[in-house]
């Protein structure tokens, strides 16, 4: 098996990664308690995303499990959670951190994942009128038993990594979650390094 290709995320930031059919993709959080958003889409012959809302609804989870997979918009499956190197858990019910969040929070002009990425899909031509919710992975936000839903601190010690391996061939887009005022990301926002290894 070649090498893997390597890729860093620094904080705060979005890489749009292009992968293959059969590739395996590894993303790791090397530090701990960061937060890692995760899209994936297909362009060919029309445009396609993952929908967590499929997913929830073929898997009939709330939450992934190994050798589950995650679907598109039209139902068709993209990744595979093959190995999970971590305590989890993985969430699929909440957005993307957004500029509004932030205002909403005093802090005005923040970095955060829904420009990073649209951002990250401007670098490969590709305009959205609307941001797909991601998965969240490493985000600790169980449902509470009164149905209440709350952010706490990652549990993923460093080196938690999860991998994927490709449906389709894919844009993926990872970030490195932007919140810093609060304790999703363990207070401080770190890297995450993405390695994709081919199997053909």
């Amino acid at each position: 098996m070649p090498d893997p290709r390597r890729i860093v995320v620094p904080p705060q930031s979005g890489r749009a990664i292009r992968v293959s059919r059969g590739d395996l993709i590894r993303i790791i959080d090397p530090k701990g308690q960061q937060v890692s958003d995760l899209w994936a889409f297909s362009t060919d012959p029309a445009l396609d995303w993952l929908s967590t809302s499929q997913t929830r609804d073929i898997t009939e989870r709330l939450f992934p499990a190994i050798g589950d997979s995650f679907f598109s918009a039209a139902a068709k499956p993209m990744l595979t959670l093959v190995e999970d190197g971590s305590p989890g858990p993985h969430d699929m019910l909440y957005p993307a951190c957004d500029s509004a969040l932030y205002e909403r929070a005093g802090f005005p002009n923040h970095p955060n994942c829904r420009d990073n990425l649209m951002q990250a899909l401007a670098t490969e031509g590709i305009s959205l009128p609307f941001a797909p919710d991601p998965v969240d992975l490493f985000q600790n936000s169980l449902p509470e038993p009164d149905g209440r839903l709350v952010v706490s601190a990652s549990i993923n010690p460093p080196g938690g990594y999860v991998t994927l391996r490709a449906e389709q061939d894919l844009l993926l887009v990872v970030t490195a979650c932007s919140v810093d005022y609060y304790p999703t990301n363990g207070g401080v926002c770190t890297e995450i390094h993405v390695e994709v290894t081919s199997t053909r």
